[in-house]
């Protein structure tokens, strides 16, 4: 099997064409092509005059050593290394517990239960049949419930979000993390999109699945059930308190929690479990309408189906030193409330798989660093993102309205007064009002230099009409729980894992932390990691 990089075609073409194509760059009849498979599938729209889908393929030829005999730099012989354990019987003293159902516990919990661990999860929300139930609730009555929202619950909060799964991370584990959303239900098209995503209608039914799965293996999910206190003793875990009383006896916790979980921290703080303050990003969701970013990006060619709804990623470095960027973003989505907390006010952004809303939006964002928080306390970036959600709950009237501004007006920094062309799709409702009232002065400059250079790169990006909508400000976790090269606290036994710990950023990045925790669990089990016995995942259905 020979890896081709780098193949472009124009947006249109047809399978007969990329044969072709596939045969003049290995330099080959197309008919000594006896297979090929896509490996990786992105977009070149730098010309909005002709637009190329640009492939990596994995292809079978009948003489693969003449083609790698001539040397082609674009052309490698594909290595397969499977990422895999091998089953065991083995049991730990003590089931091991983790403690939180986003991706990185999801994923450790994965590993672990195919090993035979017998994992017990505990969750603090609630599992997702109860919880899209919920944050309905939140989005069309504007009841917040602490405990069960888009931050809290089975899946963590990816599962309402984009169902991002790009990353910027290189590891053999990412393959597999994929291989086991598709075994899942995902679309199979995740394996090779350049930028997969599942769809927050779609990852919910995966991680549902997955849920199951882990059961069929002996783990054990509990839902409703918030770790309160660390039980530790000569130095390392010998339990856990549950809902303030219960006690459940475990020398083993994967601490998967998600960055919202600021009581959590504070639990942690108090147990003498080491945290430092890190930096973060904190900004506004930026809407336009779907066909004006489609247009902007892709010219004539918006709406082709073999592009579907355009996306964007930029970045502006300021002279001060602050850096603004654009993230998460939303093609064909809807912003959508993240708080956790009454009296506070945070977005975000979702979309389903078809991405066929119609608006798209962006995280327009500005980086902050522990120096801009005001304390050296550990748990400093949770002030400093609470004060900032708490005055933009004021700046929006209450009743978890966000505050939103038209460009233009934010330019000028004066409030919005009325809405232009662009319908907010955020719930449960919006006030004009003027986010420079809740967002640091530095972070509020930095977003307009941010739009003048945008603008230059993106038509409309900066129209009048195109509205942000405040605040966004759970980016990342604003606290690292330090952690060993055992991937242990101070605390033996305790295993921090994922985003909330600080060593991830989305879902990703977040699963494969998560499967580097349970690999360094089973090590030290006694499992070999080292053999190549590939595990059998589901079929979808």
């Amino acid at each position: 099997m020979l890896r081709l990089e780098q193949l472009r075609l124009p947006v249109g073409h047809t399978d007969e064409d990329l044969r072709r194509a596939v045969g003049t760059a290995l330099g080959i009849n197309p008919t000594d092509l006896l297979s090929h498979r896509i490996h990786r599938q992105g977009v070149d729209a730098r010309h909005s005059r002709q637009i190329y889908l640009v492939y990596s393929l994995d292809v079978e030829v009948a003489e693969e050593g003449g083609v790698l005999a001539q040397k082609r730099s674009h052309v490698t012989s594909v290595v397969d290394a499977p990422y895999s354990f091998s089953r065991s019987s083995f049991r730990f003293p003590q089931r091991p517990v983790i403690v939180g159902t986003g991706p990185a516990g999801m994923f450790a919990g994965l590993l672990l239960a195919r090993a035979g661990a017998r994992p017990l999860f505990l969750e603090r929300g609630q599992p997702l049949e109860v919880r899209v139930q919920d944050v309905e609730g939140f989005l069309f009555g504007g009841h917040l419930k602490t405990e069960s929202n888009i931050q809290f619950g089975e899946g963590g909060a990816g599962t309402f979000s984009d169902g991002k799964l790009n990353t910027s991370i290189s590891d053999p584990r990412c393959r597999w993390v994929l291989e086991q959303w598709v075994a899942t239900g995902a679309p199979p098209d995740i394996l090779y999109k350049a930028k997969p995503h599942v769809g927050t209608d779609r990852i919910r039914e995966t991680v549902k699945r997955m849920r199951r799965d882990i059961q069929d293996l002996g783990g054990e999910f509990r839902f409703a059930t918030q770790v309160t206190e660390l039980l530790i003793k000569e130095g390392r875990v010998a339990g856990l308190e549950v809902n303030g009383g219960e006690v459940i006896e475990c020398d083993t916790v994967v601490l998967a929690i998600g960055n919202a979980a600021r009581d959590t921290f504070e639990m942690l703080h108090r147990s003498g479990i080491f945290l430092e303050a890190k930096a973060f990003s904190i900004g506004a969701r930026i809407e336009h309408p779907r066909t004006w970013v489609d247009r902007g990006l892709y010219g004539g060619f918006a709406g082709h189906p073999q592009l579907g709804a355009a996306d964007y990623k930029m970045a502006y470095h300021g002279a001060n030193g602050y850096s603004a960027y654009t993230f998460c973003m939303c093609p064909g989505g809807v912003v959508v409330p993240g708080a956790s907390e009454l009296g506070g006010v945070v977005t975000n952004g979702m979309s389903e798989y078809a991405r066929c809303e119609p608006n798209s939006n962006s995280a327009l964002m500005v980086g902050v660093s522990p120096k801009d928080f005001g304390s050296d306390h550990p748990l400093a970036g949770v002030t400093f993102q609470r004060e900032w959600e708490r005055k933009a709950f004021a700046v929006g009237g209450g009743g978890f309205k966000a505050p939103v501004q038209r460009v233009e007006d934010f330019m000028a920094r004066r409030p919005s007064t009325r809405l232009g062309a662009v319908s907010p799709s955020y719930l449960p409702g919006v006030t004009p009002a003027n986010l420079w009232e809740c967002l640091p002065e530095f972070v509020c400059h930095g977003i307009k230099a941010a739009l003048k250079d945008f603008s230059q790169r993106m038509k409309d990006f900066a129209h009048p009409d195109a509205l942000l909508t405040g605040v966004e400000t759970r980016s990342s976790s604003p606290v690292r729980i330090r952690r060993d090269n055992s991937f242990q606290t101070n605390i033996r036994g305790l295993y921090p894992a994922g985003e909330g710990a600080g060593y991830a950023g989305g879902i990703m990045s977040s699963a494969v932390d998560g499967l580097r925790v349970g690999e360094t669990l089973l090590r030290m089990a006694g499992v070999s990691t080292a053999e190549k016995v590939l595990f059998s995942p589901k079929k979808p259905g």
